[in-house]
């Protein structure tokens, strides 16, 4: 395996701009798919039938469809909703962002359900005697509590999402794994097994150090219960 190529301008340019496609969808699926799964785990817990089946019929939905599958859905699809070209680099990351935020929303949903019932209902009721709302006791009381406790879970969430994203290969976008082949298809097929290794290290690398993070947020939490 030759790593000299790593010298390369061109390559080092372009494995950059890949790993910043993947962190930008990282980053942004995680904030959307957060803001979508709050009120489905709300929804799921309020006593209004419509909304509480609602929410288990989402969850249930995007959590039985493959993830793959709902990419190439979204990205044939979303071009034609919203009248854009696909093969720009804006297109795929669009697509690349509604797509993995709507189906991360489903776990996040699970994540923040469990982190709301993890608060004592005497919070809510604390919240009822206040003359707030059920929203409002969500939003003021019981959510600040519970996203303390889901920080953890959250996080090992997206370490899983980041992994996931490199699955927008498939279609040509310009992702962190999509440029190493594009570059490895560039220098020959001999460069393959260093393309591909130098991938492998980065993302072990960055999910080793968020993996770390977590287990010392973990201890942190731990302590202030």
């Amino acid at each position: 395996m030759d790593f000299s190529l790593l010298q390369h301008a061109d390559v080092t340019h372009a494995l950059l701009k890949g790993l910043g496609f993947t962190v930008t969808v990282s980053i942004l699926a995680m904030i959307g798919g957060i803001m979508i799964g709050t009120p489905l785990a709300m929804m799921r817990l309020s006593n209004n039938w419509f909304a509480r089946n609602f929410s288990k019929l989402y969850v249930d939905c995007f959590r039985g469809i493959p993830l793959i599958q709902v990419i190439f859905i979204f990205y044939f699809l979303l071009p034609k909703v919203f009248e854009f070209q696909s093969d720009t680099y804006y297109g795929p990351l669009f697509s690349s962002v509604v797509t993995f935020a709507v189906f991360e929303a489903a776990f996040f949903s699970e994540i923040v359900r469990s982190g709301i019932q993890s608060v004592s209902k005497g919070q809510v009721f604390a919240g009822y005697a206040l003359g707030f709302t059920y929203g409002q006791s969500m939003r003021y009381v019981v959510l600040p509590q519970a996203f303390r406790n889901m920080i953890p879970v959250l996080l090992t969430q997206t370490i899983i999402l980041f992994q996931d994203v490199s699955l927008v290969y498939v279609i040509s976008a310009p992702d962190f794994l999509g440029n190493a082949d594009i570059l490895a298809d560039t220098y020959g097929p001999e460069t393959k097994a260093t393309f591909y290794l130098v991938v492998a290290i980065v993302y072990f690398c960055t999910s080793f150090c968020l993996s770390k993070l977590v287990k010392r947020l973990q201890e942190k939490i731990a302590i202030i219960r």
